[in-house]
């Protein structure tokens, strides 16, 4: 029962992992066989960090981007759905069901859904800016300005992407609470807290597991980002990725197996510290 399953992780996982490694000191483009010559050193290492190939460093910021609109912007917001609902208001149930949908759908599918929405002809947003006396609403997916550091499309494109992710956020963040001890908040009452009180010095602090996962989920999220970059435009024109970096430079006519195995590299050694730390976490409290 645990060697065929470790088989399938070795063979599916670990052996293109380490694959990558390999490749990554390599000039391969997949067609010619793999000889000496094709090895290359830390080559394409030093065009990534040293600046020659143009797209790095603007998708490492992306990425950073991403990362903090999800965790400053939409988990905040999780967070709060998910200590409303815990009121147990009139049709919470609903609400909750309504909240967690987008969690269910893959993100290509959210792409689309919000393609729709983000539509210059019949989309709902520039209907409503339309309504409201914009007569020229912005190229959503289109319009590569920069707006606050970051490209106007990519800023559409997290709004996409924290519609899934508030859900996910709000049913992890509802579970702690549904478990949480109602004497610590008495307590606190009978003290003289006020609610916002109550969660901020009593609530917040024993909720530290749900915070941590929270966080690693969501820095796993930012890193792993790439369905909705990729379906709206390839992960190009302001929506470049490391995720679509690596399949652009690995796929199709560029074919540098070896330089996109190198980005794929630098994504895992960047995303093995959320992952270590979730691993910890899970660890520790199996232990106890």
């Amino acid at each position: 029962m645990v060697g065929i399953p470790l088989l399938f992780d070795l063979a599916l996982i670990w052996g293109p992992t380490l694959a990558s490694v390999g490749l990554s000191f390599t000039n391969w483009h997949g067609v010619e066989p793999l000889t000496e010559k094709s090895v290359v050193g830390l080559q394409n290492y030093q065009q990534l960090l040293g600046g020659s190939y143009l797209f790095f460093w603007p998708a490492v910021e992306h990425n950073v981007v991403w990362l903090l609109f999800l965790m400053f912007a939409a988990t905040p917001l999780g967070i709060l759905l998910a200590v409303i609902l815990d009121r147990e208001i009139r049709g919470s149930r609903i609400y909750q069901t309504i909240f967690y949908l987008p969690v269910v759908l893959s993100l290509a599918v959210i792409g689309l859904i919000w393609q729709l929405q983000y539509s210059a002809d019949n989309g709902f947003i520039d209907a409503v800016l339309r309504g409201l006396g914009n007569k020229n609403p912005p190229d959503w997916f289109g319009d590569q300005s920069t707006v606050l550091f970051a490209p106007l499309n990519l800023w559409a494109a997290m709004v996409a992407a924290s519609w899934r992710h508030v859900g996910y956020v709000m049913i992890l963040y509802l579970a702690g609470l549904k478990s949480f001890d109602p004497a610590l908040r008495e307590a606190a009452v009978v003290d003289g807290a006020s609610e916002r009180q109550t969660f901020i010095h009593v609530v917040f602090p024993v909720m530290r597991p749900i915070n941590i996962v929270v966080v690693v989920i969501t820095t796993i999220e930012a890193l792993r980002a790439f369905d909705l970059a990729f379906i709206i435009n390839r992960g190009r024109n302001g929506l470049e990725l490391l995720s679509t970096l690596i399949t652009n430079n690995t796929i199709g006519e560029a074919s540098r197996l070896g330089f996109g195995s190198a980005i794929a590299v630098v994504l895992l050694v960047i995303s093995l510290g959320p992952i270590l730390v979730f691993l910890t976490r899970t660890m520790r409290g199996e232990q106890t």
